[in-house]
C-alpha cells in the first residue's frame, strides 16, 4: 500500500512539474517522495495516538460521570437523612448580674450568677410517638458547701413520651411541665421581659413546676385547646422557716411521695390573631402527702391569664390564687395565697435591631412574710439577632409586713440570654 502511494505521488509530481530541469535525477525525486512518505507516516502515527487518547478520555469521562452520580446520590441521601433526622437538639441559657440596695444593708445583693443552662434532646420513634427531654444545670455547678447546702443543681425538667392519638388528640406519660400560667411551659430568655422571671409565677405558681404522671389533650382548628393531667403532687412543709410555702413543696419527682395525687386541667383559646386566653385548675386533696395531719388539708389553685398583641404593642396579665384548708394554715392566716401582675410592652426596630420596652406591676401574697410584697419594674430587652437577648431592668419592692421592711429594695439587673 505504501509503495502504491509512493509511486502515485511520484507520478503526480512528474506530471505537475513539467518545468523541472531534465538533469533532475530520478534518485533526487525518489528521496523527496521518501521524505514525504515519512511525514505521512508520522502524521498517521500521531492521528492514531490522538484517537487512542480520545478513547481513553471518553472512558475516563464515563467513569467520572458515574462517580459524580454516586456522589450526588450519597449527598442527596445524606441531606434527606439530615433534614428528616429523628433526633433534634436545642436549649437555652442565661447569666444575671444583680445590683440591689435594701433598706437593711445586710440584705443587699451584688452578684453575678450563671443562672441556668438547659439542653433539649427530642427523638421521634415514629411520626406519632416521640420522646421529649429537658436537662438543666443551675448556677453553673453543683458543689457541697461547708454548711451542708448545695450551690447548684442538675435537674431533669422534662422526660416524657408523647403519643399523637389523632390529628386533634394526644397523650403524654412521664415527667412534664404542668399546663399552668404563662412561664411554666415557655420560659426561654428571649420569650419574656425582665432579667429575673416574674414573682407571681415563681411564688404562687412555683415555676418551673414539673410532675410525673400522664395527661391527655385536644387541639382544635377554632383555636380552643384543653389539657387534663393526673400526676404526683406537692409535699408542703407545715413547720420551720418554709412552713406553708408552696414552692418548698415541689418534690421534682425525686423519690416523690405519692400517697396523694394531683389533678390539673386547662382550657386555652387562641382563635383570634394576637390573643391568648387561658384558665387552669390544680387540685390536691392533701398537699402534705399525709404528713400534715389537720394542719393542712386540701389545696386548690385557680389561675387565669391573657396575652394580647397588636402591632408593636402587647399586654400580659395573670392572676393566680391558692385556697387551702387546715387548722394550722388557717391559724397562720396564709390559707389563701394570691398573686397577680400586669405588663404592658412595646417592641420597635431601632438602628436595624429589635428593642422591647416594658413595665410591670406585681402584687404577691405568699405563704411567708418575705413573700408578701408589691413590686414595680421597668426595663428593656435588646435583640442583637434572633434568639439572643440582652436585658436591663430596674426594680422597686416594698413588703407588706413591718418585720420584713429591711428587705425592701431598689436596684437594677443586667442579663444575657439565648435559645437555640
Amino acid at each position: 500500500m505504501s509503495r502504491f502511494i509512493a509511486v502515485t505521488g511520484l507520478s503526480l509530481l512528474i506530471a505537475s512539474n513539467s518545468a523541472w530541469s531534465s538533469d533532475r535525477s530520478i534518485e533526487a525525486l525518489w528521496q523527496l517522495v521518501e521524505s514525504q512518505q515519512a511525514q505521512i507516516n508520522q502524521l498517521t502515527d500521531e492521528l492514531d495516538a490522538t484517537r487512542s487518547q480520545l478513547s481513553n478520555t471518553r472512558a475516563k469521562a464515563r467513569i467520572t460521570e458515574e462517580q459524580l452520580d454516586v456522589t450526588a446520590s450519597y449527598v442527596e441521601q445524606a441531606l434527606a437523612e439530615t433534614s428528616d433526622s429523628r433526633l433534634s437538639i436545642g436549649g437555652y441559657g442565661e447569666m444575671h448580674y444583680n445590683n440591689l440596695d435594701a433598706d437593711d444593708s445586710d440584705n443587699d445583693l451584688k452578684e453575678v450568677d450563671f443562672h441556668r443552662f438547659v439542653t433539649f434532646m427530642n427523638y421521634d420513634f415514629t411520626d406519632r410517638i416521640r420522646l421529649v427531654t429537658e436537662v438543666e444545670i443551675e448556677h453553673a455547678l453543683t458543689k457541697d458547701t461547708a454548711d451542708g447546702s448545695n450551690t447548684g443543681e442538675v435537674e431533669v425538667e422534662q422526660a416524657y413520651i408523647e403519643y399523637d392519638l389523632s390529628d386533634q388528640y394526644f397523650a403524654r406519660t412521664g415527667l412534664f411541665l404542668l399546663p399552668i400560667g404563662i412561664l411554666n411551659e415557655t420560659h426561654e430568655p428571649p420569650t419574656f421581659y425582665g432579667v429575673e422571671r416574674n414573682n407571681v409565677e415563681s411564688i404562687i405558681i412555683p415555676s418551673t413546676w414539673w410532675e410525673g404522671g400522664a395527661s391527655i389533650g385536644g387541639r382544635y382548628s377554632n383555636g380552643i385547646s384543653w389539657d387534663f393531667a393526673v400526676t404526683s403532687g406537692l409535699d408542703m412543709p407545715t413547720d420551720g422557716s418554709s412552713a406553708y410555702r408552696v414552692r418548698s413543696g415541689r418534690q421534682k419527682v425525686s423519690n416523690a411521695a405519692a400517697d396523694d395525687l394531683a389533678y390539673t386541667g386547662r382550657v386555652k383559646y387562641t382563635g383570634v390573631p394576637g390573643l391568648e386566653l387561658s384558665g387552669s385548675l390544680h387540685y390536691q386533696t392533701d398537699p402534705t402527702q399525709g404528713n400534715g395531719g389537720d394542719l393542712l388539708d386540701e389545696g386548690l389553685l385557680v389561675s387565669t391569664h391573657g396575652i394580647y398583641t397588636r402591632g408593636p404593642f402587647s399586654l400580659r396579665a395573670l392572676w393566680a390564687q391558692w385556697n387551702f384548708d387546715g387548722e394550722g394554715i388557717e391559724a397562720a392566716d396564709v390559707d389563701q395565697q394570691t398573686g397577680w401582675y400586669i405588663e404592658p410592652s412595646v417592641k420597635v426596630r431601632l438602628l436595624s435591631k429589635d428593642w422591647g420596652f416594658y413595665t410591670r406591676y406585681e402584687d404577691v401574697e405568699g405563704g411567708r412574710d418575705r413573700d408578701q410584697f408589691d413590686q414595680w419594674e421597668l426595663g428593656f430587652n435588646f435583640y442583637p439577632t434572633d434568639n439572643v437577648v440582652l436585658k436591663f431592668d430596674y426594680r422597686d419592692r416594698e413588703h407588706d409586713m413591718d418585720s420584713e421592711s429591711g428587705r425592701d429594695f431598689s436596684g437594677f439587673d443586667l442579663g444575657v440570654g439565648y435559645q437555640f
